[in-house]
């Protein structure tokens, strides 16, 4: 009897002193290291990417924003799953791919409302857009619903648009998206991409210095 009492505390003092190592290793000596190397070596990206304008931040190059006004390019549509109800400090929606089919009515609807909208809103007195030039990134949300991208034609589709209400000329603002156009990654991923927190703000910044 003794020696069974003895033998079950001694693996009773052996599991506990397991736990705790294990406890101390990946719950408190590796979360460390990696936080660690990451701020040493990926301050940026550890810290959520922010993009920061006029001394503050002012979102996260990862994450796409809404409410631009007309002034500015707009981005992708974000339906997403629904909006937080939560939160009623802010208007935030729920990451998440709607999840249509392709023939599914309602998405068929959005999507043709979408492009009207885009045709009628990027008309301008002297440039009428073609529905046809409409790029699928103008009318549907991405699968997060919070892309910070948009295609190289929507940008340009919107030129027209941004240099008539800014007083700017075409020429000006198609340099400043052929500028914050990026390549595919590392040459033969994804697709080329404009960031719209960056246009926007370099945007700004040409209109301010005018």
């Amino acid at each position: 009897m003794n020696n069974s009492v003895t033998n079950t505390a001694r693996l009773l003092g052996a599991g506990l002193r397991a736990l705790l190592v294990l406890t101390l290793v990946t719950g408190v000596l590796y979360p460390l290291a990696v936080t660690g190397i990451a701020q040493g070596l990926f301050p940026g990206k550890a810290n959520g990417s922010e993009v920061r304008a006029d001394g503050r931040v002012v979102g996260s190059s990862l994450i796409g924003q809404q409410g631009y006004s007309p002034d500015y390019f707009q981005p992708r549509p974000a339906n997403g799953l629904g909006e937080n109800t939560v939160n009623t400090q802010y208007k935030l929606i729920l990451s998440g791919a709607t999840n249509l089919s392709a023939d599914n009515r309602k998405l068929v609807a959005s999507v043709r409302a979408a492009k009207a909208e885009v045709v009628k809103e990027n008309s301008t007195a002297d440039y009428r857009v073609n529905p046809a030039e409409v790029p699928a990134d103008a009318v549907t949300s991405s699968g997060s619903g919070l892309d910070p991208d948009i295609s190289p034609r929507y940008a340009a589709l919107q030129v027209h648009r941004v240099a008539a209400r800014n007083h700017l000329s075409v020429t000006e603002v198609r340099r400043l998206v052929d500028r914050h156009t990026e390549g595919r990654t590392l040459g033969f991923m994804g697709d080329p991409r404009v960031n719209v927190l960056a246009l926007n703000i370099a945007l700004r910044n040409l209109v301010t210095k005018r």
